[in-house]
C-alpha cells in the first residue's frame, strides 16, 4: 500500500479534502441562517466534542488495519464489507453532483477573467454547466492517478497553502469596506436566547461533520497510507484548526460584503453565483477580488473531489488489482455518466423529477441522509466491534484521547446520528444544516428517505455489478 512521503504532505491532504466550498459559501449561509454569533458556539462544541473524536477514530483505524473502506469494514467482520460499499456508494452519488458545483465554480473563474459579467441564470441556462462538470471530473481523475505521492499529496501541497494566502489577501481587503463593522458584529455577537433551538444545534453538527470530512470514508482511506511514527491526535488537531480558520476566515469575507451591500445572511448558492459576483461588480477592483474569491473556490472543491475519489479507487484497486491509472479512468467516466443527470438540471435541458431538479433532489434525499448514515456505519463498527486495547496501542501519546474517543464515538455520537435520521425521516424535521446546496425543501419526510433508500440501492447494484464485471474480466 502507497504511503504519505511526510507529515505535512499528508496534513495538508487531509486539510485539502476537509477543505471544501462546505467551508467557504455553506459555513457562512448555516451561520447566517441560524443566528449568526450565536451558532459559533454550538459549531465549536460540535467540532471539538464530536467531529474530532471521529476524525481521530477513522484515522487510527485505517492506520491500524491497512486497508481501503470496503477491507478495513471487512477486517473487523466479513459480512460488515458490506457496509464498505455502501459508504462507497453514497460517497460516489454525492461526489457525482458535487463535482457539478465544482464545475461552477471554474466556470464563474472563467467568467471573471473574463469580466463578461454573465448571470446564475444566464450561465444555467446554456450547456456551460455540463462542459464545465465534465472538465473537472476529467482534472480530479487525471490528479488521482498519479497516486498518493505524486497526485494527491503533491496538488495538495501546492494549492493548499496558496488557498490560505488568497483567504488571508480577501479578508485583509474586505476589512477596510464600510460594512466590516456590522458583518463582524453580527459574526461574532451570540444571541444565547437561540440557543435553546435544536435546529441550532443540529445544523452545528451537520456543518461540522461535513467541514470535516468525517464518516466519508475519505480519513479511513487517508489513515491506511500512515505510518505507525505519526501522531494522530495531534496532527487531528491541527487539521481541525486549519479547517475552522479557513470558515472563519471566509465569513471575515462574506458577512463585510454581505453588509457593506445590504445583502441578506444565509442566500447559499445564490450569494455565492448570483449576489456576490453582483457585488464584486460594485468594488474597486472588483474583477481581480472576483477571481481571487472563484479561484479560490474552485481549490477548496478540487481538493474534496480528490478525497471523495481517492475512496471509491482504492477500494476498486485492491478489490481488482487493476493499475491506479485503469481504475481512474473507469471510475471518471462512470462518475461521468452518474452526475450527468445533476448537470443536465441545472443547463438549457433544466432536467426535473418529481418536480425538482436531479441536484437538488439528490442533495435533499441521499445527500442529507447520506452522511449521518455512513457516520452511524463507521462509529458502531470500529467502536462497538474493536478492542479497546487498539485504542490504546494506536494512541500511545494520549490514554485520556483513546478514552475520550472510543467513549464519545460509541455511545455519543451514535444516538445524535440516529436521533437526526428518525426526526427527518419519521417526524418530518427540516435538518437542512445536514445538506449541502438546498435552501428550499422539496420533498416531505419518509418520502425523502424513501426515495434516498431507492437511490442508494440503484447505486449499490451499479457498483457491486461493475466490480464483478471487472473482477471476472481480471481472471
Amino acid at each position: 500500500m502507497e504511503k504519505w512521503s511526510s507529515k505535512l504532505g499528508f496534513i495538508l491532504a487531509a486539510v485539502g479534502s476537509a477543505v471544501g466550498i462546505g467551508n467557504i459559501w455553506r459555513f457562512s449561509t448555516v451561520v447566517g441562517q441560524n443566528g449568526g454569533g450565536a451558532y459559533l458556539i454550538p459549531y465549536l462544541i460540535a467540532v471539538f466534542l464530536f467531529a474530532l473524536p471521529l476524525m481521530i477514530l477513522e484515522l487510527m483505524i485505517g492506520r491500524h488495519l491497512q486497508g481501503t473502506v470496503i477491507s478495513t469494514f471487512g477486517k473487523v467482520k466479513k459480512q460488515f464489507r458490506f457496509f464498505g460499499w455502501i459508504i462507497c456508494a453514497i460517497v460516489f452519488v454525492i461526489l457525482s453532483y458535487y463535482l457539478v458545483i465544482t464545475g461552477w465554480t471554474l466556470g464563474y473563474l472563467i467568467i471573471s477573467l473574463s469580466n463578461s459579467g454573465t448571470t446564475f441564470s444566464e450561465f444555467t441556462s446554456s450547456y456551460q454547466p455540463i462542459v464545465y462538470f465534465i472538465l473537472v471530473t476529467i482534472i480530479t481523475g487525471f490528479v488521482i492517478s498519479f497516486g498518493v505521492k505524486k497526485g494527491i499529496e503533491r496538488i495538495s501541497t501546492l494549492l493548499m497553502p496558496f488557498s490560505f494566502i488568497l483567504l488571508i489577501i480577501l479578508a485583509i481587503f474586505c476589512a477596510t469596506l464600510s460594512g466590516f463593522g456590522a458583518g463582524i458584529g453580527f459574526f461574532f455577537t451570540p444571541d444565547f436566547s437561540v440557543l435553546s433551538n435544536p435546529l441550532i444545534w443540529s445544523a452545528a453538527f451537520g456543518q461540522a461533520f461535513f467541514s470535516l470530512s468525517v464518516g466519508f470514508g475519505v480519513l479511513l482511506t487517508y489513515g491506511g497510507y500512515l505510518d505507525k511514527g505519526t501522531n494522530i491526535v495531534q496532527s487531528s488537531l491541527i487539521i481541525t484548526i486549519a479547517d475552522i480558520s479557513v470558515a472563519f476566515l471566509a465569513g471575515l469575507i462574506i458577512f463585510p460584503i454581505v453588509f457593506t451591500f445590504g445583502l441578506t445572511p444565509g442566500m447559499g448558492a445564490e450569494l455565492a453565483f448570483t449576489t456576490l459576483p453582483l457585488a464584486f461588480s460594485l468594488l474597486d477592483y472588483g474583477m481581480v477580488l472576483a477571481v481571487a474569491f472563484f479561484l479560490l473556490l474552485f481549490f477548496a472543491a478540487l481538493t474534496s473531489s480528490i478525497g471523495m475519489l481517492e475512496v471509491s479507487v482504492a477500494a476498486v484497486m485492491e478489490k481488482t488489482s487493476f493499475s491506479r491509472r485503469k481504475t481512474s479512468l473507469i471510475l471518471t467516466l462512470l462518475l461521468i455518466l452518474v452526475g450527468l443527470p445533476a448537470a443536465l438540471s441545472y443547463s438549457s435541458m433544466n432536467l426535473m423529477v418529481l418536480g425538482a431538479r436531479v441536484l437538488d433532489l439528490l442533495d435533499e434525499t441521499l445527500g442529507t441522509i447520506g452522511l449521518p448514515i455512513t457516520a452511524l456505519l463507521t462509529t458502531v463498527v470500529f467502536t462497538w466491534f474493536i478492542q479497546k486495547k487498539i485504542f490504546v496501542e494506536e494512541l500511545q501519546e494520549s490514554k485520556r484521547w483513546a478514552t475520550l474517543v472510543l467513549y464519545t464515538a460509541k455511545y455519543v455520537i451514535p444516538v445524535i446520528l440516529i436521533v437526526t435520521t428518525i426526526s427527518q425521516l419519521v417526524l418530518n424535521v427540516d435538518f437542512a444544516g445536514w445538506s449541502l446546496l438546498r435552501d428550499v425543501r422539496l420533498i416531505r419526510g419518509a418520502s425523502s428517505g424513501a426515495i434516498a433508500l431507492i437511490l442508494l440501492g440503484s447505486m449499490l447494484g451499479i457498483l457491486l455489478f461493475i466490480e464483478r464485471v471487472l473482477h471476472q474480466y481480471k481472471r
